[in-house]
């Protein structure tokens, strides 16, 4: 099967690789008309493709390093032809030969802050103090109290006397804030998902309504998991595309500011 694609550039897991030059002309062809696509052949999606592009996918940035997002990658029939039900009869999802729920985690955070902090003094580069101690501190003091409730008033105070908010000002500091953060690096997460699927020439179509109820539950989710989307993916249809996607007017959308 050929792996050519104008994201060739994407590196593989072995990070000194050097990228390649984008073709311009081919990159813009392919924007305009991914968000058309809505069907997929029959042709399988090669498993070990599938992997490597789960596992680049895990590659997206954040600036915690914390992992906040899951691949449910759903393989088994019954599941599947479940799941296709559950994203209301999408054609992309019924066509799909592979499909991938992308799942935000909420109460993962103080697993994985010990995790990392165990390899930051584990490594044989020195990690600067306030790193550690953003890891060791803020987290496990990110409780969901408003500012004016007697815990919030109490949690300000001891970020302020303790020096953790001049050294992280920007950093989540309660489970509101990193339900944001965890949807957004998910958000990011499942983009990096679909340019490796089209690196290694599949194509992908992430899903514009579901019944997260009933997913969550075919899944067996853990309540501190929010589904984000679901990706399906395969090779497109030839009469997958609908035609020219309808657009506002630009100057509506784009501020100058």
């Amino acid at each position: 099967m050929s792996k050519t694609s104008i994201f060739s550039a994407i590196p593989k897991l072995d990070y000194e690789e050097k990228a390649e030059t984008i073709n311009k002309e081919e990159f813009i062809k392919t924007i305009k008309s991914r968000r058309s696509i809505r069907s997929f052949t029959s042709e399988k999606v090669e498993e070990k493709d599938m992997m490597e592009c789960l596992e680049l996918a895990l590659l997206a940035p954040t600036s915690s390093n914390l992992q906040c997002w899951e691949f449910y990658w759903v393989k088994d029939p019954s599941k599947k032809e479940q799941l296709k039900k559950y994203c209301l009869g999408q054609p992309a999802a019924s066509t799909a030969q592979e499909l991938v729920v992308c799942v935000a985690r909420t109460d993962t955070w103080k697993e994985n802050a010990k995790q990392i902090v165990s390899n930051f003094e584990n490594s044989e580069r020195k990690v600067p103090k306030a790193v550690l101690s953003y890891y060791r501190k803020i987290v496990p003091l990110a409780y969901n109290q408003g500012v004016f409730g007697l815990f919030g008033v109490f949690k300000r105070f001891i970020l302020y006397f303790r020096g953790i908010k001049k050294v992280t000002p920007r950093e989540p500091t309660s489970n509101s804030d990193m339900r944001v953060w965890a949807h957004k690096t998910t958000a990011l997460a499942c983009e990096n998902l679909m340019l490796s699927l089209r690196a290694y020439g599949y194509d992908s179509c992430p899903m514009e309504g579901m019944d997260s109820k009933r997913i969550k539950a075919l899944l067996n989710l853990p309540s501190g998991a929010e589904i984000c989307m679901v990706i399906s993916a395969g090779k497109r249809a030839s009469n997958g595309v609908y035609g020219k996607r309808l657009r506002l007017k630009s100057e509506k959308f784009i501020k100058m500011v």
